[in-house]
């Protein structure tokens, strides 16, 4: 019979094994569990995370009745104290480093040809409760934040930051790499006047919200070749410019627009992109409810509701589990050419993760039905009757 891989060994595909073997000895990652690789150890948060194991017991449990496919995964079985040492004590670069490989290897796979280059920044709370004992506190959750930078051409999570829920969007917005070229879409917690003046000098564009307290003087009025846009209409465009009594200067071209939503709020952007039309730049605002999809659907269809470790480190790797299996589902709806929705494939990779099947038919009963009625011997084979 001709070899199948199953699910969970299709989807572990893309992550090459010498380029993981290399990222763990350079961070000499198997210095204190020599027992417990990271290869093993990255299958197994993978694993609780697409099969929504919530605790260490479940995942031991499940993890080692299936013991019989580890040797095709080059894994072994796994103890909770084996599990929760290497969750405490395991570097997380090796999980960054994972992700980011992932992310380019997706942007490859996964673009749109001919799409325009648009990252979307924004940060979701993770609540922690009484997860950790030491709990940052920002005023609305005590835990953590996830930070993303998102590209909607190749529907991928480009970076990821982890960070204390106390820190300011903008402290990691800061640090994003300037793509020349690019626009960047974000709300206005990513409001800094220096910071926006180098996506200027960078050849980037930026569309944001207005602060409620930032005071724009108008310049000149632009005329309004179209008004209404899919859920909205542009009620005004005008270049503006910074009109502030402090030391904040912003010397740099800028419009602003102000959109009535069809509920029958009012936003106004600030943008300093002025080739676009206004519609347009509306409609590249609105995408940035994609970042919050992605968000919603980590949350609803992966595991980061409740932790399998409660120190910082075993959080960090958790959440980084999270969005690989996120990038791993991506790349394996792609290779098998799936047109289900996405929620609908996880779904069928969860139940069937051990399963020995292509993936392009992971929605298919077997080819065998034992309904069906075969023949019990060869056509060519002569038949004796007996009386």
């Amino acid at each position: 019979m001709r070899y199948c891989d199953s699910i969970f060994g299709q989807l572990l595909k893309p992550i090459g094994r010498r380029w993981f073997a290399g990222v763990v000895a350079r961070h000499d990652g198997d210095a204190y569990d020599k027992s417990f690789f990271s290869w093993n150890h990255l299958a197994a948060l993978v694993y609780a995370q697409l099969a929504g194991a919530s605790s260490l017991r479940m995942l031991e449990a499940v993890w080692n009745a299936n013991a019989h496919q580890h040797y095709h995964l080059g894994v072994d079985k796994i103890t909770r104290a084996t599990l929760a040492d290497a969750n405490a004590r395991r570097p997380v670069v090796i999980f960054a480093e994972m992700f980011a490989m992932l992310s380019l290897q997706a942007d490859r796979a996964l673009r749109q040809e001919g799409s325009e280059v648009v990252r979307l920044i924004d940060s979701s709370p993770i609540p922690l409760g009484a997860v950790i004992k030491k709990r940052i506190w920002n005023g609305r959750i005590k835990g953590m934040k996830l930070h993303v930078v998102y590209d909607p051409g190749a529907d991928r999570p480009a970076r990821v930051d982890i960070t204390p829920a106390n820190v300011n969007d903008i402290e990691i917005g800061r640090d994003v790499a300037i793509e020349p070229g690019a626009t960047y879409v974000f709300d206005k917690g990513y409001c800094s006047y220096p910071w926006w003046t180098r996506l200027h000098k960078a050849g980037a564009l930026f569309v944001t919200r207005k602060k409620d307290n930032a005071r724009f003087r108008s310049v000149k009025k632009r005329p309004l070749a179209q008004i209404t846009g899919e859920g909205f209409s542009v009620i005004e465009d005008c270049e503006v410019k910074l009109a502030s009594k402090g030391d904040s200067k912003l010397a740099l071209p800028m419009r602003r627009i102000r959109v009535r939503r069809e509920n029958g709020g009012i936003i106004v952007l600030i943008t300093n992109d002025m080739q676009r039309s206004a519609v347009a730049i509306a409609a590249l605002y609105k995408t940035r409810w994609q970042i919050e999809l992605l968000f919603r659907w980590i949350k609803q269809h992966l595991n980061l509701a409740s932790f399998l470790g409660r120190s910082d480190n075993a959080i960090r790797l958790q959440i980084l589990a999270a969005m690989i299996a996120y990038l791993l589902l991506r790349l394996a709806a792609r290779e098998s050419r799936s047109r289900m929705p996405a929620i609908r494939f996880a779904n069928l990779v969860a139940s069937a993760l051990f399963v020995r099947k292509p993936l392009a038919c992971i929605d298919k009963p077997p080819k065998v039905n034992p309904n069906t009625t075969r023949p019990h011997s060869s056509p060519n084979q002569s038949e004796f009757c007996y009386a």
